[in-house]
Protein backbone atom coordinates (compact mmCIF):
# COMPACT_ATOMS: atom_id res chain seq x y z
CA UNK A 1 0.00 0.00 0.00
CA UNK A 2 2.69 2.30 0.95
CA UNK A 3 4.16 1.69 -2.79
CA UNK A 4 1.23 2.45 -4.36
CA UNK A 5 0.84 6.02 -2.24
CA UNK A 6 4.51 6.84 -3.20
CA UNK A 7 4.14 6.27 -7.15
CA UNK A 8 0.97 8.13 -7.01
CA UNK A 9 2.57 11.17 -5.10
CA UNK A 10 5.30 10.88 -7.64
CA UNK A 11 3.26 10.53 -10.56
CA UNK A 12 1.11 13.71 -9.68
CA UNK A 13 4.05 16.02 -8.87
CA UNK A 14 5.52 14.82 -12.11
CA UNK A 15 2.78 16.22 -13.85
CA UNK A 16 2.24 19.49 -12.25
CA UNK A 17 5.99 19.99 -13.05
CA UNK A 18 5.45 18.97 -16.36
CA UNK A 19 2.48 21.44 -16.68
CA UNK A 20 4.50 24.22 -14.96
CA UNK A 21 7.77 24.02 -17.26
CA UNK A 22 7.84 21.38 -20.19
CA UNK A 23 11.49 22.06 -20.80
CA UNK A 24 12.83 21.72 -17.15
CA UNK A 25 10.67 18.55 -16.47
CA UNK A 26 11.80 16.68 -19.84
CA UNK A 27 15.48 17.92 -19.12
CA UNK A 28 15.25 16.44 -15.98
CA UNK A 29 13.22 13.08 -16.71
CA UNK A 30 16.78 12.80 -19.07
CA UNK A 31 19.23 13.54 -16.28
CA UNK A 32 17.36 10.78 -14.13
CA UNK A 33 17.15 8.20 -17.40
CA UNK A 34 20.87 9.04 -17.87
CA UNK A 35 21.53 8.47 -13.78
CA UNK A 36 19.29 5.05 -13.82
CA UNK A 37 20.91 4.02 -16.86
CA UNK A 38 24.49 4.29 -15.42
CA UNK A 39 23.50 2.86 -12.44
CA UNK A 40 21.34 -0.30 -13.58
CA UNK A 41 24.93 -2.50 -15.27
CA UNK A 42 25.67 -2.58 -11.66
CA UNK A 43 22.45 -2.83 -10.16
CA UNK A 44 21.33 -6.06 -12.41
CA UNK A 45 25.45 -7.64 -12.13
CA UNK A 46 25.14 -7.49 -8.01
CA UNK A 47 21.63 -8.84 -7.90
CA UNK A 48 22.43 -11.42 -10.89
CA UNK A 49 25.52 -11.99 -8.29
CA UNK A 50 23.94 -12.34 -4.98
CA UNK A 51 20.86 -14.84 -6.39
CA UNK A 52 23.96 -16.93 -8.18
CA UNK A 53 25.47 -17.68 -4.76
CA UNK A 54 22.41 -17.51 -2.99
CA UNK A 55 21.33 -20.38 -5.16
CA UNK A 56 25.21 -22.27 -4.73
CA UNK A 57 24.69 -21.47 -0.90
CA UNK A 58 21.61 -22.79 0.93
CA UNK A 59 21.30 -21.43 4.43
CA UNK A 60 22.60 -24.04 6.21
CA UNK A 61 25.64 -23.24 4.64
CA UNK A 62 25.53 -19.64 5.19
CA UNK A 63 24.38 -19.95 8.47
CA UNK A 64 27.86 -21.77 9.21
CA UNK A 65 30.02 -19.33 7.32
CA UNK A 66 28.75 -16.13 8.15
CA UNK A 67 25.84 -17.37 10.47
CA UNK A 68 25.67 -16.15 14.58
CA UNK A 69 27.52 -19.47 15.29
CA UNK A 70 30.27 -18.64 13.27
CA UNK A 71 31.29 -16.14 16.25
CA UNK A 72 34.44 -13.63 15.55
CA UNK A 73 35.44 -15.64 12.49
CA UNK A 74 32.38 -15.27 10.39
CA UNK A 75 32.72 -11.30 12.07
CA UNK A 76 36.35 -11.34 10.43
CA UNK A 77 35.05 -12.95 7.02
CA UNK A 78 32.16 -10.91 6.22
CA UNK A 79 34.02 -7.39 7.01
CA UNK A 80 36.56 -8.83 4.61
CA UNK A 81 34.49 -9.19 2.01
CA UNK A 82 32.30 -6.09 3.08
CA UNK A 83 36.06 -3.90 2.72
CA UNK A 84 36.77 -5.39 -0.78
CA UNK A 85 33.41 -5.46 -2.25
CA UNK A 86 32.49 -2.34 -4.02
CA UNK A 87 28.22 -2.44 -4.13
CA UNK A 88 26.18 0.84 -3.76
CA UNK A 89 24.01 1.05 -0.20
CA UNK A 90 20.65 0.87 -2.11
CA UNK A 91 21.76 -2.80 -3.34
CA UNK A 92 23.75 -3.35 0.16
CA UNK A 93 21.13 -3.25 2.04
CA UNK A 94 18.43 -5.56 0.54
CA UNK A 95 21.11 -7.58 0.04
CA UNK A 96 21.61 -7.47 3.62
CA UNK A 97 17.98 -8.63 4.12
CA UNK A 98 18.70 -11.56 1.69
CA UNK A 99 21.55 -12.57 3.73
CA UNK A 100 19.44 -12.62 7.24
CA UNK A 101 16.52 -14.42 5.72
CA UNK A 102 19.11 -16.84 4.58
CA UNK A 103 20.54 -17.59 7.85
CA UNK A 104 23.04 -15.29 8.63
CA UNK A 105 24.07 -13.59 11.87
CA UNK A 106 23.67 -9.90 12.96
CA UNK A 107 26.92 -9.39 13.98
CA UNK A 108 28.11 -10.64 10.55
CA UNK A 109 26.13 -8.39 8.53
CA UNK A 110 26.65 -5.49 11.02
CA UNK A 111 30.11 -5.69 9.79
CA UNK A 112 29.73 -6.64 6.57
CA UNK A 113 27.87 -3.76 5.90
CA UNK A 114 29.62 -1.17 8.25
CA UNK A 115 32.90 -2.75 6.12
CA UNK A 116 31.38 -2.09 2.66
CA UNK A 117 29.73 1.10 3.49
CA UNK A 118 33.27 2.74 5.05
CA UNK A 119 36.28 0.82 3.72
CA UNK A 120 37.31 1.34 0.13
CA UNK A 121 40.09 -1.42 -0.87
CA UNK A 122 38.88 -1.25 -4.31
CA UNK A 123 38.92 2.87 -4.60
CA UNK A 124 42.57 2.99 -2.98
CA UNK A 125 44.29 4.68 -5.87
CA UNK A 126 41.43 7.29 -6.20
CA UNK A 127 41.61 8.08 -2.39
CA UNK A 128 45.49 7.97 -2.51
CA UNK A 129 45.52 10.64 -5.39
CA UNK A 130 43.20 13.44 -3.65
CA UNK A 131 43.75 12.56 0.09
CA UNK A 132 47.31 10.75 0.33
CA UNK A 133 48.43 7.44 1.27
CA UNK A 134 48.90 8.25 4.91
CA UNK A 135 45.07 9.79 5.18
CA UNK A 136 43.72 6.69 3.23
CA UNK A 137 45.27 4.04 4.85
CA UNK A 138 44.79 5.60 8.10
CA UNK A 139 40.67 6.40 7.44
CA UNK A 140 40.44 2.80 5.77
CA UNK A 141 42.26 1.02 9.03
CA UNK A 142 39.98 3.13 11.48
CA UNK A 143 36.29 1.93 9.30
CA UNK A 144 37.95 -1.31 9.18
CA UNK A 145 38.58 -1.54 13.09
CA UNK A 146 35.14 0.43 13.60
CA UNK A 147 33.14 -2.52 11.69
CA UNK A 148 34.24 -4.60 14.79
CA UNK A 149 33.07 -1.89 17.19
CA UNK A 150 29.86 -2.31 15.29
CA UNK A 151 29.21 -5.70 15.19
CA UNK A 152 30.61 -6.20 18.84
CA UNK A 153 27.23 -3.34 19.30
CA UNK A 154 25.11 -5.14 17.73
CA UNK A 155 25.84 -8.53 19.00
CA UNK A 156 25.43 -6.74 22.78
CA UNK A 157 22.11 -5.66 21.17
CA UNK A 158 20.71 -8.50 19.88
CA UNK A 159 22.01 -11.34 22.52
CA UNK A 160 24.47 -12.65 20.33
CA UNK A 161 26.83 -12.41 22.77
Amino acid sequence: MQNLILYSVTIILILLSFLKDKAKTKKAMMKAWKAFDNILPQFLGVITLVGIILSILNPKMISGIIGSSSGWLGVIMASVIGAITLIPGFIAFPTAAMLLNSGAGYMQIGAFISALMMVGVVTLPVEIKYFGKKTTLVRNILAFVFSFAVAFVIGKVAGEL
